[in-house]
């Protein structure tokens, strides 16, 4: 793969992770709510759900899924209920008690299955690599090597992405110090979250 071909995969992949979605979602929230350390940790789930898409597109089996409406409906409403039960426990959710401003603690495990959870019921992803990988790969060049050079770089792309989103979320909620706020922001992002199922919900193949 040359280098022009790789900078513009590049600038394709950074495009990919700056366009809101729930991964974008999933970051921005843990970053206000949890802090940047526990963001971390479901920064890395999200990337193991993109992981196992791009092992599957360089298997060839992305393009069978992407070519398949019974698949993709299935991956599909498995992600719609998905998002959207988290949306509703996002809106129930008391993240400080009632008498201190204190964050109520959640297991980082939670969080990583969640992310894993988000990124694996999200058909759009398969579609749009299943699309946009064979458009750069040089017939001449090894074809592992070259989806394994693409994959590194969407995953360390995609990581830097959602970090920048997660950094900025967690040094605002330094200003957040209100219970009833938090409340509210919480409902906010459940919304989202909802609103991302249902957004899912009217895609196709």
């Amino acid at each position: 793969m040359s280098i022009e071909i790789w900078l513009a995969y590049f600038s394709a992949t950074v495009i990919y992770s700056f366009i809101p979605g729930s991964g974008t979602v999933n970051s921005i929230n843990n970053g206000m709510v949890y802090g940047l350390r526990k963001s971390v940790i479901s920064i890395l789930g999200l990337q193991i759900g993109l992981a196992f898409y791009i092992v599957l597109i360089g298997m060839g089996v992305g393009a069978i899924v992407s070519q398949s409406a019974v698949a993709f409906t299935t991956i599909k409403w498995l992600g719609v209920v998905y998002l959207i039960w988290l949306g509703i426990q996002k809106c129930k959710e008391q993240t400080f008690s009632e008498t201190e401003i204190k964050p109520i603690e959640t297991s980082e495990w939670k969080l990583f299955r969640n992310a894993i959870v988000v990124n694996l019921t999200n058909p759009k992803t398969v579609i749009f690599f299943a699309a946009l990988l064979p458009q750069f790969l040089d017939p001449a060049g090894s074809h592992k090597v070259q989806i394994t050079l693409m994959g590194v770089t969407t995953i360390m792309v995609d990581t830097t992405v959602m970090l920048l989103y997660a950094v900025l979320a967690s040094r605002l909620s330094k200003f957040i110090r209100s219970p009833r706020i938090v409340r509210k922001l919480n409902r906010i992002f459940g919304s989202m979250f909802i609103t991302c199922g249902a957004l899912l919900a009217t895609a196709k193949a």
